[in-house]
């Protein structure tokens, strides 16, 4: 499935908003940028309070516009982060055992810090790519967004493994800023552009080097705390809407069975059936109000084709698309987008 799009609105951390702010060059005005945001710009800074993706994409960037120093603005906001500051996920970091247990904790919490931000981990020959698999509107709010978040997870590696660390190669989906050189001298290694990732690079040696202060009692005291918080935030989201997230995410692949979306939320198919029904809903009607929605941002936030469209939507023909988006919509979907 391809990212850079909105399948939801999707919720940040605003300790990234405060850490973005304190790097801006001296002089550069932010406080209207914040509270615009609905946040005090003289704090508290309080990394349980949330602010949505597309605000935070378009804070970022308009901060970006005005610092004389854009370019190098994300990667100083990455190198400036410490692990406490994360919390609990943080904490969890450090006391792994080594960068593996780390990153394999960063893919299952992130979700405390972030909705739209997941962290992968993808064995190689010689070590493995960490993956950030971020969804968004592939806006220049988003790439500085993402520029800032390896480089954090650069910085943290760094500071809490034994090894001196440096990985083997970053890459970026998106074209450079600038010069090449700029980001090289940052992360000390080579950096790619165009790619088909936004990744790390790591060798095996320093994922097996120990952590400064692993130790799995504590890790696992950290591990039950952010289990908590992780149930917590599914139980704020109402089942048809993290239902409909679930299917969005399937569509480019067809439309998915009820037992696969109700296995990704960790129940039976009868059990997601019968609780949708509760609500007032049925699955099928979930699964049209799913596609509905992507469609609509597809044709108002992307250039994708009709046919790439009805393929993302799933739908294997641009004529089914068509009827269906009529019968949403009450308008073809290429009236939808000129409107």
């Amino acid at each position: 499935m391809r990212w850079g799009y909105v399948t939801h609105m999707g919720q940040i951390t605003s300790l990234y908003v405060y850490r973005v702010v304190s790097e801006a060059s001296p002089g550069v005005e932010t406080r209207d940028l914040v509270e615009g945001l609905g946040l005090n710009p003289d704090g508290p800074i309080d990394p349980s309070q949330m602010v949505s993706s597309p605000d935070y994409y378009r804070f970022f960037a308009d901060l970006e516009a005005r610092d004389p120093d854009g370019l190098n603005l994300p990667l100083r906001i990455g190198a400036s982060m410490q692990a406490d500051e994360y919390g609990a996920f943080g904490l969890a970091w450090k006391s792994a055992p080594d960068l593996r247990g780390s990153y394999n904790r960063a893919e299952r919490y992130a979700r405390v810090l972030s909705s739209v931000e997941v962290y992968e981990l993808e064995p190689t020959d010689g070590g493995a790519y960490y993956k950030l698999l971020k969804e968004g509107d592939g806006s220049r709010g988003m790439q500085l967004s993402n520029e800032a978040s390896l480089s954090a997870v650069t910085e943290i590696s760094d500071q809490i493994s034994t090894a001196e660390f440096t990985p083997d190669a970053i890459f970026f989906k998106h074209a450079p800023r600038g010069p090449v050189e700029a980001y090289e001298a940052h992360f000390g290694c080579p950096v790619h552009f165009e790619d088909e990732r936004d990744a790390l690079l790591v060798s095996e040696a320093l994922l097996s080097a120990p952590n400064k202060l692993g130790d799995a009692t504590i890790a696992q005291f950290f591990d039950r705390h952010l289990e908590q918080e992780l149930a917590a935030i599914a139980d704020s989201v109402s089942l048809d809407q993290r239902v409909r997230i679930a299917v969005a995410k399937a569509l480019s692949e067809g439309v998915p069975p009820v037992s696969d979306i109700a296995s990704s939320l960790g129940m039976s198919a009868r059990t997601l059936q019968r609780r949708l029904s509760d609500q007032g809903y049925s699955f099928q009607v979930v699964v049209d109000l799913a596609r509905k929605d992507l469609a609509q941002k597809l044709l108002t936030e992307t250039d994708y084709s009709l046919a790439e469209i009805a393929f993302l939507t799933g739908f294997s023909e641009q004529s089914g698309f068509t009827r269906a988006f009529k019968r949403w919509a009450g308008q073809t979907p290429r009236s939808y987008r000129l409107g």
